[in-house]
């Protein structure tokens, strides 16, 4: 089991930990190592169980979040609730930790319905700590210091981008997309219909999300071995407030993948696996059909012979609008990935009444770490700034972590271990009362620090 060294005891503390993802154990571990007494809530016993198998202080429970007397009576228990769900139930668990006064760490972005029970969780006297994981969490943590920094010293910052990739380790991504799955495969193909919003030059721009892989570019760093591409993700334009950051004309947070992947994505858009309509052919059945006669109902096909497959495909994609040589060889090597998904096979279906869960149900099978198999993390902000002698600088902040096969996913680590310092720091009565997200060096100066003395930090380079 790993370790990660620097946490105090904390005597006679209870949490209730919410969650069965793979980021729910290193937050654990942590909290044990810190003596706090961990109540872990699953859907079914035997998930909890398996979190709790050879942590002490772990006490596994069954619990359903909607069962509103069931939530209440485990959360009088504790100190601390700690919401590792899926973020549309963190409103419930927030209400419940509010009518028993008990504070609450998640790692989600603060959601409308979050925001609305401020005055509720501040007459509460409560602490609800948010986005205290990866992305967001660390990303704020590093973002915030430099800015701090040059404003202190009279600069300003004129543009802010930031990229984040949860990506397997570069010899482990040998498949048409550079990826693999730690996660649903239905929650990656789904951000990738969010509608994008930032700053450009002083202006707002708006990218659609069927439009996004169109606008991904090959992403520069100084980090040579590695081949991204970057696309914009969700709206960034309300970072310039929680920033602090109004003088800035540039504001871009998005997602960073390896080279192939848009184009590879953009041709399945188009084919119309993003389609979450149900189809009679794709119910469950005792005889599903085969991959090839889904693909041709799909696309409307004449046939499910490949050809036809191919010739239905070049009527609705547009392959890579270069010289034809190229095009050539980029639709090649896509239709070769449609082929090794297996699009094209007589392989049986997963169905799952909908296009786009029953291409999950084999994308997750086929691109499922092997147990030997490491991820990769690879977080970086660009700064521009303007000193206040008018001097120019562009600095970088990065964060590189690895996956070890025989331990935590660099993901894990990075999202689960933040969060285990924030409820340390929670239970410890450093943080104030109310809803928080770290956006003020009061809040992220001494959760960097701790997350420093375990290992995990930004390295700041001036590139120009």
């Amino acid at each position: 089991m790993q370790k990660f060294f620097g946490a105090k005891p904390t005597a006679a503390k209870k949490a209730l930990l919410l969650g069965a993802g793979f980021v729910v154990k290193p937050t654990l571990t942590l909290l044990s190592e810190a003596g706090v007494e961990v109540t872990v809530a699953c859907r079914t016993l035997e998930s909890a169980k398996q979190i709790c198998e050879a942590v002490g202080n772990a006490n596994p429970i069954s619990l359903d979040v909607q069962d509103e007397a069931a939530l209440d009576a485990e959360v009088e228990k504790v100190d601390v609730a700690i919401s590792l769900i899926p973020y549309t139930y963190h409103p419930l668990v927030i209400k419940s930790a509010i009518r028993k006064k008990v504070h609450v760490v998640t790692t989600s972005y603060i959601s409308p319905a979050i925001a609305e029970l401020e005055k509720e969780i501040q007459d509460a006297g409560i602490t609800v700590m948010n986005e205290i994981g990866l992305d967001p969490g660390i990303d704020h943590l590093g973002a915030i210091k430099i800015i701090d920094e040059v404003h202190r010293a009279s600069g300003k910052i004129l543009s802010f981008k930031s990229f984040c990739g949860g990506l397997p380790a570069p010899e482990a991504s040998a498949n048409p997309l550079g990826y693999k799955f730690s996660w649903s495969a239905r929650g990656m193909l789904l951000a990738l219909g969010n509608t994008a919003r930032f700053y450009q030059d002083g202006n707002i721009k708006e990218v659609p999300g069927p439009e996004l892989m169109s606008v991904a570019q090959p992403y520069e760093t100084e980090h040579r071995g590695y081949a991204f591409v970057a696309y914009p993700n969700r709206d960034s334009t309300p970072f310039r407030e929680k920033y602090q950051i109004p003088e800035a004309q540039t504001i871009i947070r998005g997602t960073l993948r390896y080279a192939g992947f848009p184009q590879v994505i953009r041709c399945i858009v188009d084919m119309g696996f993003l389609s979450q309509d149900t189809q009679d052919f794709l119910q469950r059945s005792s005889a599903p059909l085969p991959w090839k006669e889904a693909t041709a109902k799909i696309l409307h096909a004449t046939s499910s012979s490949e050809q036809d497959l191919i010739q239905a495909i070049d009527s609705k994609h547009s392959f890579a609008d270069t010289d034809k040589k190229d095009r050539t060889a980029e639709k090649k090597r896509i239709i070769a990935g449609l082929r090794w998904i297996g699009l094209f096979s007589d392989d049986p279906i997963t169905p799952r009444s909908t296009p786009l869960d029953t291409l999950c149900a084999t994308l997750e099978k086929k691109m499922a770490y092997e147990d030997d198999e490491r991820d990769l993390v690879f977080l970086q902000h660009r700064f521009e700034i303007e000193h206040q002698d008018g001097k120019r600088e562009t600095r970088t902040s990065t964060l590189v972590d690895y996956g070890d096969p025989k331990g935590y996913s660099a993901m894990a680590k990075l999202v689960g271990i933040p969060c285990g310092v924030a409820v340390l720091q929670v239970l410890d009565g450093k943080l104030s009362k109310g809803l928080l997200a770290p956006y003020t060096p009061e809040i992220c100066d001494p959760l960097r620090a701790e997350l420093e003395k375990r290992g995990i930090t930004m390295k700041e380079e001036t590139v120009a």
